[in-house]
């Protein structure tokens, strides 16, 4: 659930715009957004939930994780924060979503190695997403990783790199 918070932490140095990032702001963003998905859950793009569904449970599940916490300033930072996220209004909050891109395809690697499974349906169009050449790198990565230890899947369309 923290990998996000995790790869925020890491990412957000080395990131093309590291000197105009926050990177506490970016783990909060991150952790924020793990929250609002442990209350309803990790929709994912083939989940049968339109987009707008998804964005108004996730909504709901932050106002009340804000009652929860009885209002205040920390509470109302967790949902700014996770509104921003939602919106891409800031650099910290794109980085972070571009980071919850690879993080979709690097459970997909995860899943595959512990089941014995094709998961190549969720690697398709990450690499478009990731406009950060720290996120590239780690993406180019996984999929040499992939290959060598899942020879038996189908290599991963990467283009250029």
């Amino acid at each position: 659930m923290y990998m996000m918070s995790l790869m925020a932490w890491l990412a957000a140095p080395a990131s093309r715009d590291a000197g105009t990032l926050n990177k506490e702001k970016c783990i909060k963003i991150a952790l924020v957004h793990d929250l609002a998905e442990s209350i309803v859950g990790d929709i994912t793009p083939s989940d049968p939930v339109p987009k707008g569904e998804k964005s108004r449970l996730e909504a709901e599940a932050m106002e009340e994780l804000r009652a929860t916490l009885g209002g205040g300033p920390i509470a109302d930072e967790m949902v700014s924060l996770w509104d921003e996220y939602e919106n891409s209004t800031s650099p910290e909050a794109k980085l972070v979503k571009q980071i919850d891109k690879f993080e979709m395809a690097l459970q997909a690697f995860m899943y595959e190695k512990a089941q014995a499974i094709d998961l190549s349906e969720f690697y398709s169009g990450v690499k478009e997403k990731l406009a950060d050449p720290v996120l590239q790198a780690w993406f180019f990565e996984l999929a040499e990783r992939r290959l060598q230890q899942l020879p038996h899947l189908p290599a991963l369309e990467l283009g250029n790199r």
